[in-house]
């Protein structure tokens, strides 16, 4: 006899029932493989067959989902994927943070997002560490975006330090700007996510959103700005001390990095790594945490980050035997 239990999920739009399960049932599917249930839909109704706990959980997020629609906001494979993330995790999306623009409404699709919302709240200097794909620098930005639309910044200010690779500026091709755009395209994209293109083209003319290498923050108190020092896991410790004394009232300041993707000569140690070390404490910053679970980007890119993560803790236990 299985242990299997039938729920039911009725709801009351039917248009918006098409929209919530997509086309050819795609997003019921894809729930179908990441909560290990079996879901059908017929008219304005889905059943869901499972054991009685990833049954609860399945109609949690189908709940969720038709409560997105239901606000006007769109049902797309990153938010099936990121409520059932969350709810596997059990992480309530109950808590409303999320951050609004004029051309995105971000909520959380992992558990490590969550926390960064908050942190991006309630705190005036986050740290976001981890690997790529989990969000840390698109979450920034909207969220430095948002509050520039909301009057609670004057400007925002968005720089990476200038090592890629081991490549050097002065051999690249160009003058500084065609230079240095190459660094700072990931910031230019996330802000064109984020607001209509001649917005962003006003903006940036008008000096109300600056992106600069971080060479170009010494010297300058920056007053009523939003702040992110993106890959800051290249810069150096003497970098990283400027950077974050830059901060002037009624600033705050983001910096994102992974500390197993660093570009510095051998020997030279990261202003990341130093300054988390020497801030371990102190009120008024925040430290969130991202992991190969928090990848939101294409499935395999979370299965080649756990593969790194493995294979580097391997080689640090057979260091220390």
């Amino acid at each position: 006899m299985s242990d299997d239990t039938h729920l039911t999920c009725e709801f009351s739009d039917n248009a918006l029932v098409q929209e919530l399960v997509g086309p050819h049932n795609d997003n019921l599917h894809r729930l179908e493989q990441r909560m290990g249930v079996v879901l059908h839909s017929r008219g304005n109704t889905v059943t869901i067959e499972g054991s009685p706990e990833k049954a609860a959980r399945a109609q949690a997020a189908l709940k969720q989902l038709y409560k997105r629609l239901t606000s006007g906001l769109p049902v797309e494979v990153g938010d099936v994927d990121g409520v059932a993330r969350l709810l596997q995790d059990n992480v309530s999306e109950g808590s409303d943070l999320s951050i609004r623009t004029r051309k995105r409404h971000i909520t959380a699709r992992s558990p490590g997002q969550a926390a960064y919302l908050q942190a991006l709240q309630d705190y005036e200097l986050v740290f976001a560490l981890g690997p790529a794909g989990t969000g840390k620098t698109y979450m920034a930005v909207a969220k430095a975006v948002a509050l520039k639309l909301s009057g609670a910044v004057d400007r925002i200010i968005l720089s990476r330090p200038a090592v890629e690779a081991g490549e050097r500026l002065g051999f690249l091709p160009g003058d500084m700007r065609e230079k240095v755009d190459p660094y700072l395209r990931p910031l230019y994209d996330a802000l064109y996510d984020m607001l209509p293109g001649d917005y962003v083209a006003k903006l940036l003319l008008s000096g109300e959103i600056e992106v600069a290498p971080l060479a170009f923050m010494r010297g300058r108190t920056l007053s009523s700005a939003f702040i992110i020092l993106d890959e800051a896991q290249n810069t150096t410790t003497v970098q990283m001390k400027m950077a974050l004394t830059r901060m002037g009232e009624h600033s705050r300041m983001v910096v994102t990095g992974d500390l197993s993707q660093v570009d510095l000569p051998r020997g030279v140690k990261s202003g990341l790594e130093d300054a988390l070390e020497t801030l371990d404490g102190v009120k008024g910053v925040a430290r969130v945490s991202f992991t190969a679970r928090d990848v939101v980007r294409h499935d395999l890119v979370t299965r080649i980050v756990s593969a790194y993560d493995k294979r580097d803790a391997q080689r640090k236990k057979s260091q220390t035997e």
